[in-house]
């Protein structure tokens, strides 16, 4: 059994940690004593966190990186050169993620390769470069987040859901083949967190004016726990080892419905989420 995860004099490198959830973590991580090193596209975001971080904890090391996750090469080249300026990592959080909406029959494929890029590719890319390091660092960790969308997969989220079940997959595999050397993985399904991933998700290209407005309102009323909330529990996970970690009802609901009805969960969740229909005349 691995001992609990020490965050004090540990380095945890966040991605898209310039606000919501990862933006979270970085300030619950350096509570606790952890040295940073941040990553996100955005980079007035990334290094107003980071500022505000470094006048909060002067004595710990917060380091930032503007990237963009769904350039292949500019990940691997980062991902290379973490690991070689940052051997003593003990921590890699892999948070950013996007969304498209839209029925796999109105994005293109583009679209979708962007997604996946992002939500998995860079998960595979940056834990196969800092592997060595984590792995040399014994009592390690690393957090996936996936999505409760990880666990069903509702209509019109064909490439989101594609990406966050990839991401629970790898990660449980992962933790499996990592156990002998020490170090542990958590895979984190929330539910609805009020995050920016609305804000910044994409629409493909073939949803009507219409149709965007009407999941744009159905998933805001979804995103309802604070990010520091979420974060909070993420943390516990962390500390306890814990291998999987379901966030809010909006998660755990779901999960005990796609076991109970593992082949027909979308009627009933789709009769319950459709809007309400005037009585016939």
């Amino acid at each position: 059994m691995m001992q609990p995860y020490a965050f004090a004099e540990g380095t945890a490198i966040v991605t898209g940690a310039a606000s919501g959830i990862g933006e979270a973590l970085a300030v619950q991580l350096a509570a606790r004593g952890s040295h940073l090193v941040l990553l996100d596209r955005d980079a007035e975001r990334l290094e107003g966190v980071a500022g505000r971080i470094r006048t909060a904890h002067p004595a710990l090391r917060v380091g930032t990186h503007v990237v963009d996750l769904a350039d292949d090469q500019a990940t691997a080249a980062i991902g290379e050169r973490l690991a070689a300026e940052h051997p003593e990592t003990t921590l890699l959080v892999n948070n950013a993620g996007v969304a498209l909406g839209g029925r796999f029959d109105q994005v293109t494929l583009e679209e979708f390769d962007w997604v996946m890029a992002i939500n998995f590719s860079a998960v595979v890319r940056l834990t196969h470069a800092l592997l060595p390091v984590l792995k040399a660092n014994r009592g390690a960790h690393v957090v996936n987040v996936s999505s409760v969308f990880g666990i069903f997969a509702p209509a019109g989220q064909a490439a989101y859901s594609a990406s966050k079940f990839a991401v629970r997959g790898f990660s449980e595999s992962l933790r499996h083949e990592l156990a002998e050397d020490g170090v542990g993985v958590t895979v984190v399904h929330p539910g609805g967190i009020r995050t920016r991933i609305a804000e910044s998700a994409r629409t493909g290209s073939g949803v009507s004016v219409e149709e965007y407005e009407e999941g744009r309102k159905q998933f805001a009323k979804l995103l309802r726990m604070p990010p520091e909330d979420a974060a909070a529990q993420i943390v516990t996970a962390i500390e306890k080892r814990r291998p999987r970690l379901l966030i809010g009802w909006s998660a755990k609901v779901p999960d005990v419905l796609v076991r109970l009805m593992p082949g027909t969960y979308w009627r009933l969740i789709a009769r319950r989420a459709a809007p309400a229909r005037p009585p016939a005349a």
